[in-house]
């Protein structure tokens, strides 16, 4: 098992916050505030994400209600008893609002769900609406390589006494509006919660590793991935394949196009002396299930025997269903884990994974020098020398080759989320020979002319955030994160997970 807080974190200059020590967000001081407020005997109102339109944001296409009818309303006068919590979280709590297509968050949120210690990392306890209530409520999140402590009040838009967006279903319950209101304050706005990929709020609630799979061409042994990724702390979501035409929905069967699911569970078992792996997935809708075998009213749930019933199958419109891995990765486009640490992999509890960040920057006409094919330019783009280790024994015998994750993100500086213009990113390792290690300073055009890389990203890509986990023996190696286009100037997040021993340093000086 992983240690608690995750990764051995190597420090350096960029090591500058924790989730038990975060910024806050917008310079607002949650303990204070608090304290204000139970002092002059009023309720919060926070003027940096007021209770009006500015809040909510512009969609690109027209709402389907009229904005001018929403009234913002605390919870207690929508309901007598307002809570925070009723009888625990649990992943069966909320249903999306009809305004906000942001499946991508709420397919997170039933992720975070399962995980009760990542759950109090961003949602922190001792707040409720009896004790020491004063209209203010706070959430963690990690943005760009730092974790924030983010303010809120509790006034939540409505229209005739109902939620506009994300909804209990346990009426006086509101953690899940609240924590919505506090993503959708990070983001500029509810509108900036529109659209987008699950991988970002699992990243933004675990601030640790991310691993992302193409389902298409996914290692064989992914569904025994998955099964070790649920015995630690990790949140798993997934993205259906596209539907173009009636006939690919058919072969849908109750599987929304283009949509985020949360990963819940997986499960082994033999059905007519076969062994069968199974993947059971919840539609944050609450509703619309697969309709295939192993679904709900399958079949096939009479060929196993009557404790795995009882275990795994319930008939009843959740949204939560179970599939087999074969029909999992025909219909699904992609699956996400990500976790504090990717420990879980080697199945020793003696093997700890390090990591170590570095916030960087491309500026134009010094250091944005392009994609690998810009010979002139590549290399004067930030290089990152890395020393890897050798291996101590435990961690030698790991049940998997890979040892290191390379991690590239964005780190936009925007307000809005939905006005960021993502780049095409990615990043190439290059090994570096016995008789070069002496070299000081960047390494020259020649230098990459005459390598192959010996890993690199699929591709230049426009995400928010770009990964690879591959092998890398103990030596010396260039890491070079680069946009597609020379003198493209943004600002980058690079992090590396290895479970060896790594020396990382940026290379300051040039060679040419």
């Amino acid at each position: 098992m992983p240690p608690p807080d995750g990764c051995q974190h190597n420090p350096n200059e960029d090591d500058v916050n924790s989730p038990t020590s975060p910024l806050n967000f917008l310079d607002q001081n949650y303990q204070e505030l608090h304290q204000n407020c139970l002092t002059e005997n009023t309720l919060y109102n926070d003027e940096l994400f007021p209770p009006d339109n500015s809040s909510i944001g512009l969609f690109d296409d027209e709402p389907v209600v009229d904005m001018s009818q929403v009234v913002w309303k605390r919870p207690s006068e929508l309901v007598s008893d307002p809570n925070l919590i009723v009888d625990g979280v649990s992943r069966f709590d909320y249903a999306q609002g009809s305004v906000l297509g942001n499946c991508w968050f709420l397919a997170s949120i039933g992720a975070l769900t399962f995980e009760k210690d990542i759950m109090k990392q961003v949602m922190p306890a001792e707040q409720s609406f009896t004790k020491d209530y004063a209209g203010i409520f706070h959430f963690r999140f990690w943005r760009f390589g730092k974790w924030i402590d983010v303010v809120i009040d509790d006034q939540l838009p409505t229209i005739d006494d109902e939620l506009l967006f994300v909804c209990s279903k346990t009426s006086n319950e509101f953690w899940p509006a609240l924590l919505e209101k506090a993503y959708a304050k990070v983001c500029g706005s509810y509108a900036d919660l529109n659209a987008g990929f699950i991988s970002e709020a699992l990243m933004d609630f675990t601030g640790g590793t991310h691993m992302y799979y193409q389902l298409n061409t996914a290692p064989a042994d992914l569904w025994k991935i998955m099964e070790c990724a649920f015995t630690s702390k990790t949140l798993i979501g997934c993205g259906s394949n596209t539907a173009t035409t009636p006939e690919e929905n058919e072969i849908l069967c109750g599987i929304v196009a283009l949509h985020a699911y949360t990963v819940t569970g997986v499960f082994e078992v033999t059905s007519d002396e076969n062994t069968v792996n199974l993947v059971r997935l919840l539609n944050p809708w609450g509703e619309e299930e697969w309709r295939g075998d192993w679904s709900d009213g399958s079949p096939l749930w009479d060929t196993v025997c009557e404790e795995v019933r009882k275990i795994c199958h319930e008939v009843l419109n959740n949204g939560e269903f179970w599939m087999s891995m074969e029909d999992f990765t025909t219909i699904f486009e992609s699956i996400d884990i990500c976790c504090s640490c990717p420990d879980f992999l080697d199945g020793s509890s003696e093997c700890h994974w390090t990591s170590i960040r570095h916030f960087g920057r491309w500026n134009a006409g010094s250091t944005a020098g392009g994609d690998i094919i810009e010979t002139e330019t590549f290399w004067t783009n930030p290089q990152f020398r890395v020393t890897i280790d050798e291996l101590n024994e435990e961690c030698a015998s790991g049940q998997r080759p890979e040892n290191t994750l390379v991690s590239l993100m964005q780190n936009h500086e925007k307000k809005n989320r939905n006005s960021q213009t993502n780049l095409d990113i990615g990043f190439y390792v290059f090994e570096v020979s016995i008789d070069m290690r002496s070299q000081s300073g960047r390494f020259s055009s020649e230098f990459f002319i005459e390598s192959e890389p010996v890993a690199q990203t699929d591709g230049l890509v426009w995400l928010r955030e770009v990964m690879k986990f591959f092998r890398l023996e103990p030596g010396e190696y260039l890491i070079v994160p680069c946009t597609e286009n020379p003198g493209e100037t943004a600002s980058f997040v690079l992090s590396i997970f290895s479970k060896n021993e790594t020396h990382f340093e940026l290379i300051q000086e040039t060679s040419e």
